[in-house]
């Protein structure tokens, strides 16, 4: 019996032991990063991570508290979560030693939990989330032709026919009183011009979303989303939400697979094939050499990256210019003037456009859909004389960098001509696309994009908001109006196309 319980005490010691070297562990960590400015912690054990917890739980954007502590505590900050410390870098100075070379990798942390979602593989070895940065260059090389500023002047007319489906269904609804759910009616869109751009996929998503593709893709992210929960998981109220994520997930991949394999045997027989971006990939994949399933973990990558962020960027441009007519009708004048009553818009049209080119740099500079980037450091550096411990995960922010008065003067006001050509503006502290090896593939395939929805848009209807409010945003890995963007639309001419 002795003996029995000494077995019981024993058992019961050694959770309190490790409990009590884990401390240890944590207080050596306190110990190491505590030098570095940072808000006081919540808590031993969580450092700041209740205060992120409650400002979530209000709907309430992390984003705005950093750029609090931005201007207390200087342009390096250190957040601690358990024994982990992450420094936010707030500096021209950072921004160029670590975007601007290859040598400092995505944090493996961090985008490793984009490889699978619930067990199933996600956006597995992709372009965004490759931490090989040999594998990653091959990869890019594979792509960039594809996403040429030649190739995409080709694609124009995609652009305008899956743009004018759109002004078709809203001119249904321009009567002035009809309230238009613009932010959902632009994420399908984008989906349909995704879909179809990259891949020859008529998704239809504009006239309906109730089909298998986008009802996949919509349990995709939120899938996304609640798995950050780490015990989401393991609760059985859950599995069978789970499971439906799973089958989306396979879904996806299912439906890249076969367009790869459709595609690469038409190229092969020498059968017509559209001159998408796909097309373009595989003749390159064929010289450089790929696998399939890499193919399909970028065929995700480019549905997920490719029109979530793209209609969220038109939502916060609509929205913005709802509240300044001044800027609307300036932007009207330059439309009539280089587009006039063509139905289509020509690329040489999109460079004549200058001060829509303005307006959406600004809307980027204040509502970047992705906030910034993250990289992990393997050796000791000096940023703005504070020592960068080896070992680190560093975050990088455009959203932060592009609301401080350090860098933009009157920073919260919507100015787009800050961006005129005349004017200077700070190296290094705007990078909505982000910077370097590691930039965005996509960038002129979205800047096209979302100049010519928007030139047509503007070319055929007034709008304002409704209701006239204030909106709130979301961080949910992108950024997002949290309220939509509801408008009442006019039309401003009739044409007949």
């Amino acid at each position: 019996m002795e003996a029995m319980w000494s077995f019981w005490q024993l058992l019961l010691a050694v959770p309190f032991l490790m409990l009590g070297l884990y401390c240890c562990y944590i207080k050596v960590v306190h110990v190491k990063y505590d030098y570095i400015p940072g808000a006081p912690r919540a808590s031993f054990f969580f450092g700041h991570l209740p205060i992120f917890w409650g400002m979530l739980k209000n709907k309430e954007l992390v984003h705005d508290l950093f750029l609090k502590w931005a201007e207390k505590y200087g342009p390096v900050i250190r957040f601690n979560a358990f024994h982990r410390v992450s420094l936010l870098i707030l500096s021209p100075e950072g921004v160029k030693e670590y975007l601007m070379s290859p040598q400092y990798s995505k944090d493996p942390r961090i985008y490793g939990r984009l490889y699978s979602i619930f067990g199933v593989r996600f956006l597995g070895n992709g372009l965004a989330t490759d931490l090989d940065y040999n594998h990653w260059h091959k990869q890019r090389r594979i792509m960039d032709p594809a996403f040429s500023r030649n190739y995409l002047i080709g694609l124009m007319e995609i652009f305008n026919d899956q743009a004018e489906d759109l002004m078709k269904v809203l001119n249904e609804k321009a009567d002035g009183e009809i309230e238009v759910d613009m932010m959902n009616l632009l994420r399908r869109l984008t989906l349909d011009i995704i879909a179809k751009v990259a891949f020859g996929l008529e998704l239809n998503t504009l006239h309906s979303d109730q089909t298998p593709f986008p009802h996949a893709f919509t349990m995709v992210m939120k899938g996304l989303s609640k798995e950050r929960n780490p015990f989401f998981q393991y609760l059985p109220r859950n599995r069978k939400e789970i499971q439906e994520v799973r089958e989306s997930l396979r879904l996806l991949r299912r439906t890249g697979k076969e367009c790869i394999s459709q595609r690469r045997k038409a190229i092969q027989n020498e059968e017509p094939v559209p001159l998408d971006i796909l097309t373009q990939i595989l003749k390159s994949a064929d010289q450089e050499g790929s696998d399939d399933e890499n193919m399909v973990d970028n065929f995700v990558t480019f549905f997920v990256a490719g029109h979530e962020t793209t209609a969220n960027l038109l939502s916060f441009t609509i929205m913005e210019l709802a509240r300044h007519p001044e800027i609307v009708t300036k932007l009207q004048a330059e439309v009539d003037e280089v587009i006039g009553v063509k139905r289509d818009v020509a690329y040489e049209d999109l460079r004549k456009l200058k001060y829509l080119s303005q307006v959406l740099k600004e809307i980027l500079r204040l509502y970047p859909p992705v906030a910034g980037v993250m990289r992990w450091t393997e050796k000791k550096n000096v940023i703005e004389g504070i020592d960068i411990p080896a070992n680190t995960t560093l975050f990088f922010s455009t959203y932060l960098m592009g609301r401080m008065e350090r860098y933009f003067k009157n920073a919260l006001t919507f100015d787009p001509d800050r961006f005129s050509k005349d004017k200077s503006r700070p190296y290094f502290s705007y990078f909505p696309f982000s910077l370097g090896p590691r930039s965005c593939i996509g960038q002129l395939f979205a800047q096209m994009e979302v100049k010519v929805l928007m030139a047509k848009f503007l070319q055929r209807f007034e709008f304002e908001l409704a209701p006239p409010q204030s909106f709130k945003i979301l961080d949910m890995g992108t950024l997002r109006p949290l309220d939509g963007v509801t408008c009442r639309l006019k039309p401003r001419h009739q044409f007949n196309f």
